[in-house]
């Protein structure tokens, strides 16, 4: 299983949410990039890079540290907002290995069938979920559309085609008190034999090892590395060692 650290920022500098508020994150003086070398340092191979600007705003800002990042070595997961063809590729072209693809594209099928095929490999679809319901934030609040199943849409990108899914638990994202592994395991056995990355929650080695046995491909850990304690290297190597 995999770590990906998170790099979310927003104008340029490190931030978290907060209440679905965008506040600042101290570690490391505030510069992404600085973060990103560290994680890159202490073995990271993927950063998942958060464009919260593109997210609430609609208006990316991280197309140049998406470039800066990928030079250092690791591979870029861009993420924050991006729902259509043209955002795809400008997050590829800007050097990013993968893009995810937003909750929000889910209300149409259709389009996300079109994407799927035209990006393959290269494209994550997104579920942002509280419960079983599908919860996209940003600029769309709540909901963009009828409220949307989660299972239902694992079958669907699977049934499509999808390369890779991120489960992100909206509630747990930040809070540092653990992921929701009994629903991750779900999700995890819907979409066999398509890959799964989880987000929200992780921030101790002892979950790690835990979940390495739920057949995830990877965890992305995020403010556990900045004011939670937990080493990037050590992370990598639980969770290396504890699942083939």
């Amino acid at each position: 299983m995999q770590v990906l650290p998170a790099v979310d920022v927003s104008h340029g500098r490190l931030a978290r949410l907060e209440s679905g508020i965008r506040v600042p994150v101290e570690a490391f003086d505030g510069d992404p990039l600085r973060a990103a070398r560290a994680f890159s340092d202490a073995g990271a191979a993927w950063i998942h890079l958060v464009d919260m600007d593109r997210a609430f705003e609609g208006v990316p800002t991280s197309l140049e540290l998406i470039s800066a990042i990928a030079a250092l070595g690791p591979s870029v997961q861009a993420s924050g907002g991006i729902t259509d063809a043209g955002e795809i590729a400008e997050v590829l072209d800007a050097g990013a290995q993968r893009a995810v693809l937003s909750s929000a594209a889910l209300v149409d099928l259709d389009g996300l069938a079109s994407l799927i095929e035209v990006f393959g490999q290269r494209l994550v679809v997104g579920l942002e979920t509280d419960g079983t319901w599908i919860r996209p934030r940003g600029r769309w609040g709540e909901q963009p559309g009828p409220p949307i199943d989660l299972m239902t849409s694992v079958g669907a990108a699977v049934g499509m085609g999808a390369s890779r899914l991120l489960l992100t638990h909206v509630g747990h994202v930040g809070a540092m008190q653990g992921m929701d592994e009994a629903s991750i395991r779900m999700v995890v056995a819907r979409a066999h034999p398509v890959p799964v990355v989880a987000s929200g929650g992780a921030g101790s080695l002892e979950e790690l090892a835990s979940l390495s046995s739920a057949g995830l491909e990877g965890v992305v850990v995020g403010r556990a590395l900045y004011d939670g304690g937990l080493e990037l290297a050590a992370a990598i190597e639980v969770a290396a060692g504890a699942f083939p």
